[in-house]
C-alpha cells in the first residue's frame, strides 16, 4: 500500500459523500442491513478502516459499541465532530496491536482491502482482523471486483486499446505498487478465506447493478429506486451475481 498516496487521496475524496448519492444508497444500506442482520445490538465492532464515520456513527447511534479505527487524521477529526463520543484511534489495517486479542464481536473492513495491494499484505489485515476478534465473532469484509473494472474502464469507457498491457492474458488487472486500489475475482477472495481458516458465513453482491445504472437510478423517484433495493436485497446472495457488481461483501467467522 502507498500510505502516503493515500492519505492525499481521502484528504480530498468525501466518501460520505459517494455513499449518498442514490446509486450507491444500494451499497451501503446493503451493508448496514447485513451487519445489523448477523451482529446485535450491543455488540462490540471495530471499524477498520471507518473513513469519516459512514458506517461508525449510524451503529453507534443504533445502539453499537463501536470503535473507529482509521489511517487518515483528517477523517477522525470528522468522525469526532459528528459524534464526539464514538472511541476513535488511528493507525493501519495491517497493524491492530493497539488491540488485545478476542475484543470485538465483529470487525468491518469496508476498504482496507481496495487498498492493500499485495496479497500479504491482505492476507496480514485479515489475520489481524481474526486476532482481535472473539471466538464465533464475525468479519465483514467488501471488496472491489475485477469485472466491474474491466467492464466499465476498458470497455464501457472505451480505453481497453490503451489499458490492455495492464490485464493479464485473462483479463485480471495487473496491481503494480503505486495503484490506489486493487481488483479480486471469487478465487481471490476464497484463498483469503481458506489461508487465514475462516468459515464463510455469507458471501453477496454488495452493490448488484446499481454502478452500472447510475444515470437510470439518478432519473428514478423514489417509489422506482425503493423497488430497485428491494430487488436487489432479494437476489444479492444468488451466486450467478457474486463478482458482476462493484463490490462484494464476504462475511466470515473465527472458529478456531
Amino acid at each position: 500500500m502507498n500510505e502516503e498516496n493515500l492519505i492525499k487521496h481521502y484528504n480530498k475524496h468525501n466518501e460520505d459523500k459517494r455513499l449518498k448519492t442514490r446509486h450507491a444508497q444500494i451499497e451501503y444500506i446493503t451493508g448496514l442491513t447485513y451487519i445489523k442482520k448477523y451482529l446485535k445490538k450491543g455488540s462490540s465492532i471495530l471499524d477498520v478502516g471507518a473513513a469519516t464515520g459512514a458506517y461508525s456513527i449510524p451503529l453507534f447511534n443504533d445502539g453499537y459499541d463501536v470503535t473507529a479505527f482509521e489511517l487518515v487524521k483528517h477523517n477522525l477529526k470528522e468522525i469526532e465532530i459528528k459524534e464526539p463520543n464514538i472511541k476513535c484511534v488511528q493507525g493501519n489495517a495491517i497493524d491492530l496491536s493497539k488491540f488485545d486479542d478476542n475484543s470485538f464481536d465483529g470487525i468491518l473492513l469496508f476498504g482496507p482491502m481496495y487498498h492493500l495491494i499485495s496479497y500479504e499484505e491482505k492476507l496480514q489485515a485479515l489475520k489481524e482482523a481474526k486476532r482481535v476478534v472473539k471466538p464465533n465473532g464475525l468479519i465483514f469484509i467488501s471488496y472491489c471486483m475485477n469485472e466491474y473494472a474491466v467492464i466499465t474502464h476498458a470497455f464501457k469507457e472505451r480505453q481497453i486499446l490503451n489499458i490492455k498491457d495492464e490485464l493479464d492474458d485473462n483479463f485480471k488487472v495487473l496491481n503494480k505498487p503505486t495503484d490506489l486500489y486493487t481488483y479480486v475475482r471469487l478465487e481471490d477472495i476464497n484463498k483469503l478465506m481458506n489461508d487465514t481458516n475462516l468459515e464463510r458465513v455469507n458471501i453477496l453482491s454488495q452493490d448488484g447493478p446499481a454502478e452500472y445504472l447510475k444515470k437510470e437510478i439518478n432519473s428514478m423517484n423514489d417509489e422506482e429506486l425503493d423497488m430497485l433495493i428491494k430487488y436487489h436485497l432479494s437476489t444479492c446472495e444468488r451466486p450467478e451475481l457474486l463478482g458482476a457488481g462493484r463490490h462484494i461483501l464476504d462475511i466470515l467467522k473465527k472458529v478456531d
